[in-house]
Order: structure tokens, then sequence, then C-alpha cells
């Protein structure tokens, strides 16, 4: 559960350092609580869509992988950011991603500060 709730926190993390950094990625909304109560529901969905749709996408591109020697992993995230908005804005959540080159830099952005993130803080 505290790994669960780490994880949930970097992402968050992640997304917010994203929106700021990355044109084309943005969260919006009336006052700072609202914004991060939003980047927390963001989160929780990402989560939920890197651990549910992208092993299945992961799966059915495996020809992609072998012939690209792993770089559509780039693209993969890309559009799972891009799903992320996409259901961020079905559920009325003020996260907005403007196109594929925002999602694929914004995708990037959240690799890098997830990783930086998840060496510093010790999840044990």
């Amino acid at each position: 559960m505290k790994s669960l709730l780490i994880k949930l926190i970097v992402n968050a993390a992640a997304i917010w350092i994203t929106a700021v950094v990355v044109d084309g990625v943005n969260i919006t909304g009336d006052s700072w609580g609202n914004k991060a109560l939003t980047v927390l529901f963001v989160a929780l969905i990402f989560g939920v869509v890197n651990v549910i749709i992208k092993p299945i996408v992961k799966l059915f591109s495996l020809p992609l992988f072998i012939l690209t020697l792993g770089l559509i992993t780039f693209v993969i995230n890309a559009l799972m950011l891009w799903l992320t908005s996409w259901i961020s804005d079905q559920l009325d959540l003020s996260f907005h991603v403007t196109g594929f080159w925002p999602a694929l830099l914004g995708a990037l952005v959240i690799s890098i500060v997830s990783w930086f993130l998840n060496l510093v803080l010790d999840r044990d």
C-alpha cells in the first residue's frame, strides 16, 4: 500500500513538472488546491492506463520493438499520455495534451522525472 502511494505521488509530481515544462501539456483550474487534486486524479488514471492498456499495446507491437530496437517505446508512452488526456477530458478533469508532439515530449519528461524521483525516494 505504501509503495502504491509513493508511486502515485511520484507520477503526480512528474505530471505536474511536465505541465510546467512542456508547452502543450496543460493543467487548468481555479486554485492551487484544485490543480493539485486534478494532478492526483490524472496520476491515478495514468497509472491505471500504464498497468492495464500498455502491456497489451506492447504485446501487439512486439515486431515493432524488434524492428526499431525498442525506440517504439517512446511512441507508446506518448500514446498512453494522450489516452490519459482523453480519459481525463471525458471525466471533466482539466488536464489536456494538445497533440502528438507535446505528448511525445511530455512522456519523455515524465519518464525522466519519474526515474529521478524513484532514485531519490527509497521505497523501503
